[in-house]
């Protein structure tokens, strides 16, 4: 029982973090040091992975009708936007998936430190606030998100590639891109919902095969750990999103630049105390 309750602690983390530019990698590293988990470090490298899927259900739920091109309630013209904006996500992943399968375990040996997530944190703050301060009396060149252009999307999924670095924030980093290249919050936003699917469904079949082709198995009370953390991550995600996108429409994204540079400021602290380890991974 207790650690479902482990489980489910780690998976509000992710599903509060996951869409949030603010590093679900980098808040579960803090909750890993409070909340103990008795598994194996095979099954937990998986287990941060995988409950991210629930949170990627939660965008299913929430943007099916958007998403689904066979929906009844659309128009041959609908249907044909939404095939559209679906091709555009394929475009805008490639880059990740090229340099994320060439490179992430390197990163995962070399860059999973308290020294890099805290650096990242803070940089990605700092840009944040710069990037809203610059765009203060800028007018979004795009605001539907079914016209976003074939290059901006491509763009968006070029920043993505920068998540591969610990504490950058995958959401983070494809708003940071939307931005930049003139999409509006809430488009970048859901853009980056939606660049979301593909890749995490991907990373989840990737990291529950490498956990297996190591010869490792799920025994019963460890399917029921990860069936939890998936369970919470979920629920809590679909309260995280609405919450965020009713924020975004009269907010910008100063106070997450503010969070990051303050979270960044907790975790130099904590591992100069060596509440964290030199490799976190």
């Amino acid at each position: 029982m207790l650690e479902l309750i482990k489980a489910a602690i780690i998976g509000i983390v992710e599903g509060l973090t996951e869409f949030l530019p603010v590093s679900s990698t980098g808040h579960i590293i803090i909750a890993e040091q409070f909340v103990h988990m008795r598994e194996s470090k095979q099954f937990m490298d998986m287990f941060n992975y995988v409950i991210q899927f629930g949170a990627i259900l939660a965008v299913i739920v929430l943007y099916f009708n958007k998403l689904n091109p066979f929906s009844g309630k659309k128009d041959a013209e609908e249907k044909k936007q939404t095939w559209i904006l679906w091709f555009k996500v394929v475009v805008a992943i490639l880059p990740s998936v090229v340099v994320g399968l060439a490179l992430n375990d390197w990163m995962d040996a070399h860059l999973m430190t308290w020294q890099v997530v805290s650096a990242f944190f803070i940089i990605y703050g700092v840009i944040f606030i710069f990037v809203e301060k610059h765009n203060e009396k800028q007018t979004p060149r795009h605001a539907n998100l079914y016209t976003l252009p074939w290059k901006t999307a491509l763009f968006i999924g070029l920043f993505q590639v920068l998540s591969i670095v610990p504490g950058t924030s995958r959401s983070g980093a494809t708003i940071l891109g939307g931005i930049l290249v003139g999409a509006s919050r809430f488009v970048a936003s859901e853009f980056s919902f939606f660049l979301a699917i593909p890749t995490m469904i991907g990373v989840t079949i990737l990291k529950v095969g490498k956990f297996l082709l190591e010869g490792n198995t799920f025994n019963g009370p460890q399917t029921m750990v990860l069936f939890m953390g998936t369970l919470v991550s979920f629920i809590v995600a679909i309260i995280a999103i609405k919450t965020f996108l009713g924020f975004i429409k009269t907010h910008d994204f100063k106070a997450f630049g503010y969070y990051r540079i303050v979270a960044g400021i907790v975790f130099i602290i904590l591992g100069l105390m060596g509440v964290l380890q030199g490799n976190l991974s």
